[in-house]
Protein backbone atom coordinates (compact mmCIF):
# COMPACT_ATOMS: atom_id res chain seq x y z
CA UNK A 1 0.00 0.00 0.00
CA UNK A 2 1.50 3.34 -1.06
CA UNK A 3 1.18 6.32 0.83
CA UNK A 4 -1.13 7.62 -0.88
CA UNK A 5 -3.58 4.82 -0.74
CA UNK A 6 -3.24 4.79 2.79
CA UNK A 7 -3.64 8.71 3.44
CA UNK A 8 -6.96 8.42 1.65
CA UNK A 9 -7.88 5.14 3.51
CA UNK A 10 -7.59 7.18 6.89
CA UNK A 11 -9.13 10.10 5.17
CA UNK A 12 -12.13 8.30 4.13
CA UNK A 13 -12.32 6.20 7.44
CA UNK A 14 -12.45 9.52 9.92
CA UNK A 15 -14.74 10.55 7.44
CA UNK A 16 -17.01 7.38 8.40
CA UNK A 17 -16.41 7.87 11.92
CA UNK A 18 -17.75 11.47 11.52
CA UNK A 19 -20.60 10.26 10.01
CA UNK A 20 -21.36 7.56 13.12
CA UNK A 21 -20.67 10.15 15.30
CA UNK A 22 -23.67 12.80 13.83
CA UNK A 23 -26.25 9.62 13.55
CA UNK A 24 -25.46 8.84 17.12
CA UNK A 25 -25.58 12.18 18.42
CA UNK A 26 -28.59 13.25 16.38
CA UNK A 27 -30.74 10.41 18.18
CA UNK A 28 -29.48 11.06 21.90
CA UNK A 29 -29.94 15.00 21.29
CA UNK A 30 -33.59 14.29 18.77
CA UNK A 31 -35.06 11.65 21.68
CA UNK A 32 -33.82 13.89 24.81
CA UNK A 33 -35.54 16.97 22.98
CA UNK A 34 -38.61 15.10 22.71
CA UNK A 35 -38.50 13.68 26.55
CA UNK A 36 -37.84 17.82 27.35
CA UNK A 37 -40.83 19.17 25.19
CA UNK A 38 -43.13 16.30 26.75
CA UNK A 39 -42.05 16.64 30.85
CA UNK A 40 -42.14 20.69 30.57
CA UNK A 41 -44.81 20.97 28.78
CA UNK A 42 -43.18 23.20 25.88
CA UNK A 43 -45.55 23.87 22.67
CA UNK A 44 -45.71 21.42 19.70
CA UNK A 45 -44.14 23.90 17.44
CA UNK A 46 -41.24 24.11 19.83
CA UNK A 47 -40.44 20.41 20.00
CA UNK A 48 -41.23 20.50 16.22
CA UNK A 49 -38.07 22.46 15.75
CA UNK A 50 -36.20 19.51 17.61
CA UNK A 51 -37.40 17.06 14.75
CA UNK A 52 -36.66 19.37 12.10
CA UNK A 53 -33.14 19.45 13.41
CA UNK A 54 -32.88 15.59 13.46
CA UNK A 55 -34.46 15.59 9.90
CA UNK A 56 -31.80 18.19 8.35
CA UNK A 57 -28.72 16.13 10.36
CA UNK A 58 -30.36 12.76 9.01
CA UNK A 59 -30.10 13.94 5.63
CA UNK A 60 -26.39 15.27 5.94
CA UNK A 61 -25.29 12.21 7.05
CA UNK A 62 -27.26 10.08 4.22
CA UNK A 63 -25.26 12.48 1.65
CA UNK A 64 -22.03 12.01 2.93
CA UNK A 65 -22.69 8.74 3.49
CA UNK A 66 -23.57 7.89 -0.52
CA UNK A 67 -20.83 9.94 -1.21
CA UNK A 68 -18.54 7.89 0.74
CA UNK A 69 -19.22 5.06 -0.42
CA UNK A 70 -18.97 6.54 -4.31
CA UNK A 71 -15.62 7.50 -3.47
CA UNK A 72 -14.85 4.00 -1.82
CA UNK A 73 -16.45 1.99 -5.36
CA UNK A 74 -15.13 4.64 -7.59
CA UNK A 75 -11.32 3.73 -6.01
Amino acid sequence: MTRATGDKAAREAAQGRQIALVIAATMVLWIGGQWLGGTFGWPVRYVFLFDLAALAAFFWALVATYRLWRARRDS
